[in-house]
């Protein structure tokens, strides 16, 4: 691993400078109790994980979007953050203050103890549903995700269509996420949402709107599976001789801040699960006035960084190019 440039050298060696600008999205990790515990999960989330997000958290958040006018998206994801009590409560108050808002649902949470009402509730505030899905065959996805996952997220799904959701003329947006089952990078999202659209239609009769791809990213869970079956250095190989420097200069950190569930500031969700904080120190959400503060903050990389830049690129609205 000594051979392959870090993250900086190859931003240096493409003559790539990497600045913020003004912070348009809010993604807020509002714990990481979930239901599942996925393998490829970056963030390590599943029944037993404890960390969740207090509401004086919650309520210092919402006081800080009304202070952080270039901010238009709050992107809410978890864990599975429909189990936060204060989940409603966040996603009405950004809704009150004209901002869109994205659940990063993993669908199955919908059929969980106490979320009976959580669908309508997304369609009352028009949330863009953001789904995981990481294959259209049961076999890859229960590998993946757990036994039974791929049936209960069919029925989530067709529940969400029957509400509207990824439906053309009802303006209520589902959009599914494809990763990668292995050691290798997505295919063309195009060419992958072509099959998606085709194999959920014919087969189950589902409908949505977009597609994304996203690169699993060298860490956590995913990390500790290369490692085990010996593939981190022909992943990190990969992903460095994949390097696009087009993707590079629209990664999503530019224009996206970070939250975690204790209130740390971020520039992204994987920085976050890293611990690596935002700018030269960490900071919280209670040493800010508003998050314009944020944009002359330095952005902090890491190797792990590839994963965003290799190919057509990978974001949290899939790739970049």
């Amino acid at each position: 691993m000594n051979l392959l440039p870090s993250f900086h050298e190859t931003l240096f060696q493409y003559g790539l400078q990497i600045d913020r600008q003004p912070i348009e999205i809010l993604q807020i990790n509002v714990g990481k109790l979930c239901n599942q515990a996925c393998h490829h999960c970056h963030v390590e989330a599943g029944p037993k994980r404890t960390e969740i997000m207090e509401k004086k958290t919650v309520d210092r958040l919402i006081e800080l979007l009304g202070q952080s006018p270039t901010i238009h998206t709050v992107d809410i994801t978890g864990g599975a953050p429909e189990l936060n009590p204060h989940f409603r409560t966040l996603v009405a108050a950004a809704r009150e203050r004209n901002k869109a808002v994205i659940d990063r649902c993993n669908l199955t949470v919908l059929f969980e103890k106490g979320q009976g009402e959580t669908a309508n509730f997304l369609k009352e505030h028009q949330v863009k549903i953001v789904a995981s899905l990481p294959c259209y065959s049961k076999d890859n996805v229960d590998k993946q995700r757990g036994g039974g996952i791929f049936d209960k997220s069919i029925r989530a799904l067709k529940l969400l269509n029957e509400l509207g959701f990824g439906k053309s003329d009802t303006g209520l947006e589902l959009n599914l996420v494809h990763n990668p089952l292995g050691a290798f990078l997505p295919p063309s999202q195009n060419k992958l949402e072509l099959d998606y659209k085709k194999e959920l239609k014919e087969l189950f009769g589902i409908e949505f709107n977009h597609l994304f791809t996203i690169t699993n990213m060298p860490i956590k869970r995913f990390l500790d599976q290369l490692v085990r079956e010996n593939k981190y250095e022909e992943y990190m190989t990969l992903l460095v001789n994949s390097f696009n420097a087009h993707a590079a200069k629209n990664v999503m950190c530019r224009n996206l801040v970070s939250i975690g569930w204790d209130g740390k500031i971020y520039d992204c969700d994987f920085n976050q699960m890293l611990e690596i904080p935002c700018g030269e120190k960490q900071r919280t959400i209670w040493d800010m006035e508003s998050f314009d503060q944020i944009f002359e903050t330095p952005i902090a990389f890491g190797n792990h960084c590839y994963g965003c830049t290799a190919g057509a690129g990978s974001s949290c609205g899939g790739s970049l190019i």
